[in-house]
């Protein structure tokens, strides 16, 4: 099969002929149709920041020469002890390596594809998707009625969490670029602030802050006194060894001494949270919003433009 690869971190990434992956008692094998790029895969490629090099990902070099972890296909084979897919099935989730034409993914990282999304939607969904939803629901404690502020609501992230922060009953503002404003009403935020022009004006019961630059006492200042800031990610600061995710561990040494809670987010594949996903986009009221799709060759130039800036929700590799 055809795959992306690279030798090394930071190594040019190349197209080759590969092995088909193996798949184990508990393993689907998916035929991909398409496969999302977001800031990790960006991570993964260049291995920073170091940090995540310690995670598991391999310390000299990675651990797996291919790409990607988004997908959507069609499964071609399961493993002896599988029960929920077979053969045929159009599914999404996460996987090992999904740049490829074929990739594997544990069951459990995988759901039945809505009839309603495309492959390239829904390739491009779990991973933003998860940590919008973990983010908002499991961390923020998001309810009906209450006032939420996206920051980087026109990203991968933040364009999944606007529309699930209305769809959970709150009030939604979101912050974004100029170019990206009428993306993020469309996605039904009731408030929308240019970044660059104006800073928000209030304070906010939760805050997902999806990969800005603020500071840990700027983002407390746009809290309640009793609010929830939970920190995503952030490509701004920290350095080589930490870069964004310095924030995220303030945050947790900050939390006991304030009523504010403040908090990181790693957010992880299970079974529960990608069926919620399933289902939202199923009833509709999550789409993910697709900026362009790239072919699988030409996945060096998705990566570019993701980090140039430019994309108004995900990016996919069509395959």
């Amino acid at each position: 099969m055809r795959a992306i690869v690279r030798a090394r971190y930071g190594a040019p990434l190349e197209v080759q002929d590969v092995a088909v992956p193996e798949i184990g008692a508990r393993e689907v094998l998916v035929e991909v149709r398409a496969a999302g790029v977001d800031q990790g895969v960006w991570h993964l490629a260049t291995g920073r920041p170091y940090a995540i090099r310690a995670a598991g990902f391999g310390l000299l070099r990675p651990k797996l020469a291919g790409l990607g972890m988004d997908v959507a296909g069609v499964v071609a084979a399961v493993g002896a002890e599988v029960t929920r897919l077979r053969p045929g099935d159009a599914v999404f989730g996460v996987g090992d390596a999904t740049f490829a034409e074929f990739a594997k993914s544990d069951e459990d990282r995988l759901a039945r594809k809505p009839d309603n999304v495309s492959f390239v939607q829904a390739g491009a969904a779990a991973c933003s998707g998860l940590a919008a939803l973990q983010g908002l629901r499991d961390k923020g404690r998001l309810r009906a009625g209450q006032r939420a502020l996206v920051l980087g609501a026109g990203g991968a992230v933040g364009s999944f969490a606007v529309q699930m922060a209305k769809h959970l009953g709150a009030e939604v503002t979101g912050v974004c670029s100029a170019a990206k404003m009428d993306l993020v009403r469309s996605l039904g935020a009731a408030h929308v602030v240019d970044y660059a022009a104006a800073e928000p004006q209030g304070t906010w019961d939760v805050i997902l802050d999806t990969g800005g630059g603020r500071s840990l006492p700027a983002l407390r200042r746009l809290l309640t006194p009793t609010g929830t800031l939970v920190i995503v990610g952030s490509e701004q600061g920290g350095g080589q060894w930490l870069q964004g995710s310095d924030r995220q561990l303030r945050a947790g040494l900050l939390n006991p001494f304030t009523r504010q809670r403040l908090t990181g987010l790693m957010s992880k594949p299970a079974p529960e949270p990608l069926d919620t996903l399933r289902q939202w986009m199923a009833d509709a009221a999550v789409i993910p919003a697709i900026d362009r799709t790239f072919p699988l060759a030409d996945a060096a130039k998705a990566i570019e433009h993701l980090r140039a800036g430019h994309p108004g929700g995900k990016i996919a590799l069509t395959v």
